[in-house]
């Protein structure tokens, strides 16, 4: 993954903000020790940025496709008013396995709903308006996702994609991630329903507010 700040600043960055909790770095740890691509979990930094909106856009409902080994759930789970609930989506039994025998020793896992299978079908099936999304899944599903959860989101929600920069293969794409990436950016942008701001922290993430 593309370094966007000299380690010593992102160093200085993790000092200065909220830390992970002892269930959160033992899960960091595991996924580390367990999974092929531990790459592909979010750090403190980008977890306490989804904690602090998914608790500024009310926290009531929340949705996050791609669950991983859950390391962004429980940070998302912090942000949940005490009524809220996270429903999060994967396909994978093997990784949410992880995710689930982490859960269980935190308090914020009573608030968490896994659901197994195709992630479009899941959010077709929620009940409730939304609050909170953040999307960390396959690239090219990434505008149906938003879509999706776009019609079922009230005003001011906030959606959150992750990867968005893509390493600085978005500026010269090539393959069909790199494509799906630079499309989905293009799509949000132009969406009059909602604002948005695309952060260079991490490998990018693009935050829309819904109007």
């Amino acid at each position: 993954m593309l370094t966007l700040v000299p380690e010593a600043i992102e160093h200085y960055a993790r000092q200065h903000t909220a830390a992970e909790s002892e269930v959160m770095k033992t899960l960091r740890e595991a996924t580390y020790a367990e999974t092929s691509l531990p790459q592909m979990l979010s750090g403190p930094l980008v977890g306490q940025t989804l904690r602090m909106l998914c608790r500024l856009s009310g926290g009531g409902l929340a949705v996050e496709v791609g669950t991983f080994t859950g390391y962004a759930s429980l940070w998302i789970a912090g942000g949940l008013n005490p009524r809220g609930r996270l429903v999060t989506l994967d396909v994978s039994e093997e990784s949410t396995a992880i995710a689930q025998r982490h859960w269980a020793q935190d308090e914020l896992g009573s608030q968490i709903t896994l659901k197994l299978g195709p992630a479009a079908d899941s959010i077709k099936a929620l009940e409730g308006v939304i609050d909170f999304a953040f999307i960390d899944a396959d690239k090219v599903g990434y505008i149906e996702y938003y879509e999706l959860i776009m019609e079922r989101m009230r005003p001011g929600g906030v959606i959150v994609a992750d990867n968005v920069l893509w390493s600085g293969r978005v500026l010269e794409p090539s393959d069909a991630s790199d494509h799906a990436l630079v499309d989905y950016a293009r799509h949000v942008t132009q969406d009059p329903r909602s604002e948005q701001v695309m952060m260079t922290l991490r490998d990018g993430l693009l935050v829309s507010m819904k109007k």
